[in-house]
């Protein structure tokens, strides 16, 4: 049996970026580091960092840190959160992903342009999703989140709309939201749009589907919190139906590897090059 890992999945710069200044952190200060929710969406990869030092929290938690170093991960935090830290003498490590913070600030100049026309901005994005109430918390006015067409009934099609993007999110869906939103709203003028998606992440879709394509079967490893892990699997299921997704090396089953003489091995931009090399050397061992 042929097995191949895909050398454009795994980490992306935001990503890399924050586990470097975790491990930095942890190394040069000598004792715990306090993470604001979970690093990375891959728990092996909080486990492996964990280990290390690093622990989880949460906003309810922040009271207890006083003096404390808090680590602020790649989906950045709205501005309340850096408030509160300064008035409870908590030391920010910020580790916000340069992407996200530029689409932090587009968010609050949408707002304003918005106001001044009576408009409404709308974001992609999967309700909760640490990124997501970050930008939506980055003015006090609200933003209309949206994840599927069905959601285009929370928007006034008689106002204007700025339309932006989580930039983990489909460039695909969020371009045919776009064009739904143009039709409905009759005047072009009407619309503005912004596709916020990050390019490092989204031109991972089109080399997935070629990737996808080379094999009998594809093994998808991500998180199962991952919101680009599920982005990303749907498009290899759609490329080859024979794609399965785990968390990890134990979650393989053997009916998926019957008949089968090539493997391709891929995940998402929160998953660890260590833990595909595991799976990919666990398969080695049960079905070479």
């Amino acid at each position: 049996m042929y097995i191949e890992i895909d050398e454009s999945s795994g980490f992306c710069f935001g990503v890399v970026r924050a586990i470097s200044k975790a491990e930095s952190a942890l190394s040069s200060l000598g004792g715990e580091v306090y993470s604001l929710g979970d690093i990375v969406h891959n728990r092996m990869e909080v486990q492996r960092l964990e280990d290390m030092g690093l622990r989880t929290v949460t906003h309810d938690d922040m009271d207890a840190l006083s003096g404390r170093d808090l680590f602020i991960r790649a989906h950045g935090e709205p501005p309340s959160t850096y408030s509160r830290a300064e008035a409870l003498g908590i030391r920010i490590i910020d580790a916000t992903c340069p992407v996200v913070a530029q689409l932090q600030r587009k968010v609050v100049v949408a707002h304003e342009q918005m106001r001044e026309v009576n408009g409404q901005v709308v974001i992609l994005g999967k309700r909760g999703h640490a990124e997501v109430v970050g930008l939506t918390g980055q003015v006090e006015a609200p933003s209309i989140v949206i994840e599927r067409e069905e959601d285009l009934s929370l928007i006034d099609f008689s106002r204007p709309i700025f339309f932006l993007s989580q930039t983990t999110q489909s460039i695909g869906l969020f371009w045919r939201l776009a064009d739904i939103m143009k039709a409905r709203l009759g005047e072009e003028s009407m619309l503005t749009v912004d596709d916020t998606i990050c390019r490092r992440v989204s031109n991972r879709e089109k080399g997935l589907t070629e990737f996808a394509q080379r094999f009998d079967v594809v093994i998808f490893v991500c998180g199962k919190k991952s919101s680009n892990g599920k982005v990303l699997f749907s498009v290899c299921q759609q490329a080859n139906p024979r794609s399965y997704n785990v968390e990890e090396e134990a979650e393989l089953q053997d009916e998926w590897f019957e008949g089968c003489k090539s493997v391709g091995i891929c995940g998402a931009t929160s998953t660890p090059a260590w833990l595909m090399e595991r799976v990919a050397e666990a398969i080695r061992q049960r079905y070479v």
